[in-house]
């Protein structure tokens, strides 16, 4: 009989094993090559170089968009049916092979940018299975302890996995990723004899990810068992007609619905800062893969340690207050990135060589990662808040829903502002108005819950 403590462990290295698919993936490494890349190629196709990069940051803009609508369309209906089930772990263990698969694939973007779309979409589709395999497992939360113990388990799980963030990004900067001259963090040629002119070193992030997952999973496969029910195939019929009842009952339901809403518009404008905050500094500050994973590995390490602060915060505060401070520190952000150029300051001149961009820059990666990373983990425990542990498959499903449902409107508002203004940091604008909107809709959520109701 595996023991409570190590279910608890197990949970939380689900964490730990899935953080460097969005630190060296998502964000750091494999975003901005990706960008680099892609603006390499439509520049060599006639585009100018401002145009080629705002079409790069576009086409990775129209995938997480896409992506986005995939999670939304499929969470729910994945969650309920696991629910039903009674069986949650072959669901993880599914589409935990899709992600392994492909990140492993991210090896075949190289420079010339051959094989730019099959990457795109492999990426984008490791990053759905990925999602589906956290969200079943976030489901499993409200059954690991008593209900004032959730927040400082969600915040010790989240900053785990930010660890895991910081151990995975500082691996790969110094024996793998190398700059435009060729060389790691170490100043050396990338590890296993990587050749640094096919870019190798930073195209071994996909295997690297892959291998990191299969490894870290283990604690979790060991101590983490479904519930011992029966287990049974429930019809789709079945199983959308209990959704369907969710779903029209969270109209009488406000606390749970404005958090709902709120959350669907503050995590869609984090979402967009942690996708397009590596591309940013490569294609506004010109920084290459090294100094951008440097920047991911500051902005990593504060995630580990203010999440892992929030989730005390959580357990003395409630989560509510702990949301709307990360709230409004991700605006701060924001309005910085869109102020800050390599030549001008909120519009007023720097000079020739400034390093106060790069300071500024480095300063908002901290905040992406301790506001963000604290966001999310608040965000899951009020939720918990709002579940019938009976049913939280299905509830985490509607979090997921809520946190996608709209996950294509910030990329997509990105993209269009980056495309009617051709300028990459005016493209941030609409993320602000996600964060605003979102803040205000959270009046409405009650901060202990509506679970005892």
């Amino acid at each position: 009989m595996t023991s409570a403590r190590k279910r608890i462990w197990g949970w939380m290295f689900f964490d730990l094993a899935q953080q460097p698919y969005a630190t060296l993936g998502l964000t750091f490494v494999f975003a901005p090559y990706f960008a680099q890349v892609a603006a390499r190629r439509f520049e060599a196709q006639g585009a100018a170089p401002e145009a080629a990069a705002a079409q790069a940051q576009s086409l990775w803009g129209a995938g997480q968009t896409l992506a986005g609508l995939l999670i939304a369309l499929t969470a729910p209906l994945l969650g309920a049916y696991a629910d039903a089930s009674g069986r949650k772990l072959p669901w993880i263990a599914g589409l935990s092979a899709i992600y392994l698969g492909c990140a492993s694939s991210l090896w075949f973007l190289t420079p010339d940018g051959a094989h730019l779309l099959p990457v795109l979409v492999l990426f984008w589709l490791g990053f759905v299975a990925g999602e589906a395999a956290l969200n079943i497992n976030n489901a499993q939360l409200p059954a690991l302890a008593p209900a004032s113990e959730i927040g400082r388990i969600s915040g010790s799980g989240a900053a785990l996995g930010y660890w895991g963030g910081v151990l995975s990004l500082l691996v790969v900067l110094l024996f793998l990723a190398e700059n435009d001259a060729g060389r790691t963090l170490l100043g050396r040629p990338p590890a296993l004899g990587l050749d640094p002119e096919e870019r190798e070193g930073t195209r071994s992030v996909g295997p690297f990810i892959a291998l990191w997952f299969a490894l870290s999973i283990l604690p979790f496969a060991l101590w983490v068992r479904d519930a011992p029910t029966r287990a049974r195939r429930p019809s789709l019929r079945e199983v959308a007609s209990g959704l369907r009842d969710t779903i029209r009952d969270i109209g009488r339901r406000p606390s749970l619905g404005s958090f709902l809403l709120g959350s669907m518009l503050y995590r869609d404008g984090l979402g967009a800062l942690y996708a397009f905050g590596g591309i940013y500094a490569a294609l506004v500050l010109g920084w290459d893969i090294v100094k951008i994973g440097i920047f991911g590995l500051v902005a990593a390490v504060a995630a580990a340690i203010v999440t892992w602060a929030g989730g005390l915060a959580d357990r003395r505060l409630g989560p509510k207050p702990v949301i709307v401070a990360s709230c409004w520190a991700l605006l701060a952000v924001c309005s910085v990135m869109i102020g800050v150029s390599r030549e001008t300051l909120f519009g007023l001149p720097l000079p020739q060589g400034s390093v106060l961009p790069d300071t500024l820059f480095y300063l908002c990666g901290v905040a992406i990662g301790g506001a963000g990373g604290t966001l999310y983990s608040a965000s899951r425990s009020l939720m918990v808040r709002h579940t019938d542990p009976a049913r939280a498959g299905e509830a985490f499903g509607l979090f997921a829903l809520s946190g996608r449902a709209t996950a294509f409107l910030a990329p997509a508002l990105v993209t269009a502002a980056t495309a009617i203004t051709g300028s990459t940091r005016m493209g941030l604008v609409p993320v602000i108005l996600l964060f605003l909107v979102g803040l205000g809709l959270l009046r409405w959520t009650d901060p202990q819950g509506d679970r005892a109701r």
